[in-house]
C-alpha cells in the first residue's frame, strides 16, 4: 500500500503503514486518528515536547519516561502510546510529524477522502473553512480534510496543496514576483 502512494514512502511511510494496518485490523483507525492528532497539536503547541522529540541528546530511556508522562497526562493510551514508545525506543521519534501525516494519508485513502495542507497568515474563520472545503470538495470530487498552519510570513493570502496541486496566493509570492519583474526591467 505504501509504494502506491508516493507521500507515504519511506521510513515514515513504512511505519505509518504498519500502524495503520494495525488500527484497521483492530477497527480502531478513528481513534488512533484522533490521538495522533491530539498529539501533534501538542507538538506544535509546547516547545519543550517538540524538543524532546527532535533532539538527539536524550538518552532513549529518558525520553521514553518522559514521553510517557506526556502520554498519560494527555490521556493517549493504547495502539497510539504504544506506537509512539516503539518510534522512542527505535531511536526514531524525530520522524513522528511525517509518520503522523503519512498515516493521515493513509486513513484519507482508506476513506475516499482528499487531504489538503493549507497555509494562511492568520486563522481562518469557520465560515472561511467551510467555503474552503466547499470549493475543494468541487474541485477533487471528495471530502476534503484540512491540515491548517498559520504562518504570518506569507503576509496575506493562502496557500493550498491538494494532492500534486498546489496553488500559492500568499501576499509574499506576489510581492516577490513584481519585485523580480522590476530587478529584470531596470
Amino acid at each position: 500500500m505504501a509504494a502506491e502512494d508516493p507521500s507515504v514512502s519511506g521510513v515514515s511511510g513504512r511505519y505509518a503503514t504498519a500502524l495503520f494496518e494495525l488500527a484497521r485490523d483492530e477497527k480502531s483507525v478513528d481513534a488512533v486518528k484522533a490521538d495522533l492528532d491530539k498529539f501533534d497539536a501538542m507538538l506544535s503547541e509546547s516547545a519543550d515536547l517538540e524538543r524532546l522529540v527532535r533532539s538527539p541528546v536524550f538518552a532513549a530511556d529518558a525520553q521514553s519516561r518522559a514521553l510517557s508522562a506526556v502520554l498519560d497526562k494527555a490521556g493517549i493510551t493504547g495502539i497510539s502510546a504504544n506506537f509512539i514508545k516503539v518510534l522512542t525506543a527505535n531511536r526514531r521519534l524525530f520522524a513522528v510529524g511525517d509518520v503522523i501525516g503519512a498515516f493521515r494519508a493513509l486513513v484519507a485513502k482508506f476513506k475516499g477522502e482528499a487531504s489538503a495542507e493549507v497555509t494562511v497568515a492568520e486563522p481562518l474563520s469557520d465560515k472561511n473553512l467551510d467555503a474552503l472545503k466547499t470549493a475543494l470538495k468541487s474541485v477533487s470530487g471528495k471530502d476534503v480534510t484540512l491540515n491548517v498552519k498559520v504562518d504570518p510570513s506569507i503576509i496575506g493570502g493562502l496557500v493550498v496543496k491538494l494532492g500534486s496541486r498546489m496553488v500559492d496566493s500568499s501576499l509574499r509570492t506576489k510581492l516577490n514576483s513584481i519585485k523580480h519583474a522590476m530587478k529584470e526591467a531596470g
